[in-house]
């Protein structure tokens, strides 16, 4: 039953940006947990989609937000430059292995981030086919969208010159190849297909996070890569949900052997702020001046923030911790697995892992209802979990780096006591939360 905070949101704030699993109404958080307008604690396995990298209330925001916001270095970068937004960007510069010169843009989300870095690679280079991969979410801006593959988004423009490719799936391979190979002939075969010089940009994930949390076979995303630049092509990561020390490494791209030339980040940048930020090659970023902005990018406080999500992810170590403590909560997954044949795969890296949820092990077919209910069973029990995937069956964890063991072995228990559960949730509980 929905309480008086949700069913006031209801009342008062329209449905074109809502994405609801349960009635979830907040009202406060502190490290992993969130309060609900009742007082009820829930672990928070969602991380506001991994926004909320470092938790609620962490010291480090707060200090650098509350500094940044009494004294306030104007609002933008637009037509000045503000301390925090430099400071920022050169930090992210100082992370980025690519050769050669490169700048940042910044942006208030991964949607604005991955249309301008597309817009950018058009103006500068006079190419606009692109390259990206079914499943993928790029964002939900119309030049973000006319890019991403997802199923959600299939009445969408598309790009003009778009191919998009299979993405390479352990668990359901395409043409039965798990290596990924067979992806790669097909993308021979479609730049073969197309004018030399015609295509940009290709945007890829490390992870593919909304179509399923699915973790590329080795070595992949490299071979791929190197497709690309022998046609001239710009290789554009976008690791806005499992980028900064999400996967167990600070880039997600570092576990793959390769560099992009461009490197997108959002969500966990700004802590919890709206936050974004393009690195690339100068040339890209400075081909046009006035072309992609908006009145508060860079924004002196959201930068504070971002500065203080970098430092702390540095200080305490936060890269290893998500690489132990992702493998403690896959651990638990696979013996929670032992006892739940709804698990079908437990994939992952770090603090960013998957759980498929299938009607049987041998068919695989996708448990799409189910996975709607064990959720919505969830939440009544205390945790904050979603749901992703083309087939709205695949468990999304990506909790705050800061979780504690703590919290993932008693959020596992509550997990376990929902796959036992989930069946008395019945079909109108779950009618008006349409999920993915």
């Amino acid at each position: 039953m929905a309480n008086g905070l949700y069913d006031r949101d209801e009342a008062a704030i329209g449905s074109l940006q809502k994405l609801r699993f349960f009635p979830l109404a907040i009202s406060g958080g502190k490290g992993a947990r969130l309060v609900e307008e009742n007082g009820r604690d829930l672990i928070d396995l969602s991380g506001a989609w991994g926004a909320a990298s470092l938790g609620y209330g962490h010291p480090a925001i707060v200090e650098a937000v509350s500094t940044a916001i009494a004294n306030p270095a104007g609002a933008s970068v637009l037509s000045a430059s503000n301390v925090p937004a430099v400071a920022l960007a050169e930090r992210l510069l100082a992370t980025f292995p690519g050769r050669g010169r490169h700048k940042v843009w910044f942006g208030h989300s991964g949607s604005d981030a991955n249309e301008a870095a597309y817009r950018a690679i058009v103006k500068a280079t006079g190419r606009t086919g692109v390259i990206a991969f079914v499943g993928a979410y790029h964002g939900c801006t119309v030049g973000s969208m006319a890019f991403s593959g997802h199923s959600v988004q299939a009445g969408a423009a598309k790009a003009d010159g778009l191919i998009l490719l299979p993405y390479p799936d352990p668990y359901r391979p395409y043409q039965n190849d798990p290596t990924g190979d067979a992806i790669l002939t097909l993308l021979r075969e479609k730049l073969a297909a197309v004018p030399t010089g015609s295509i940009g940009a290709a945007f890829i994930e490390p992870i593919q996070s909304d179509g399923g949390l699915i973790v590329p076979p080795d070595g992949f995303l490299r071979k791929f890569a190197d497709i690309c630049r022998a046609h001239g092509t710009l290789v554009v990561c976008d690791e806005v949900k499992v980028g900064l020390a999400r996967s167990g490494r600070l880039h997600c791209f570092e576990h793959e052997g390769f560099v992009p030339d461009i490197l997108v980040l959002g969500k966990g940048l700004g802590g919890g702020l709206p936050l974004s930020a393009v690195i690339a090659p100068a040339d890209i970023l400075d081909c046009a001046s006035a072309f992609a902005m908006q009145t508060l990018h860079g924004n002196p406080v959201c930068a504070a923030a971002g500065l203080a999500v970098l430092e702390t992810i540095d200080r305490e170590g936060l890269a290893a911790d998500a690489e132990r403590k992702g493998k403690l909560l896959r651990d638990g997954l696979a013996r929670l697995a032992e006892r739940h044949p709804l698990i079908g795969d437990i994939r992952g890296r770090g603090l960013a892992c998957g759980v498929e949820l299938v009607l049987d092990r041998q068919s695989r077919a996708p448990a799409r209802a189910e996975t709607a209910k064990l959720t919505y069973r969830a939440y009544e029990l205390g945790i904050v979990l979603y749901y992703v995937g083309m087939n709205g069956n695949v468990l999304e964890f990506t909790p705050p780096l800061t979780i504690t063991e703590t919290d993932i072995h008693a959020a596992l228990d509550l997990l376990d006591r929902a796959f036992s559960e989930f069946s008395a949730v019945s079909d109108e509980d779950i009618a008006q939360f349409a999920g993915w």
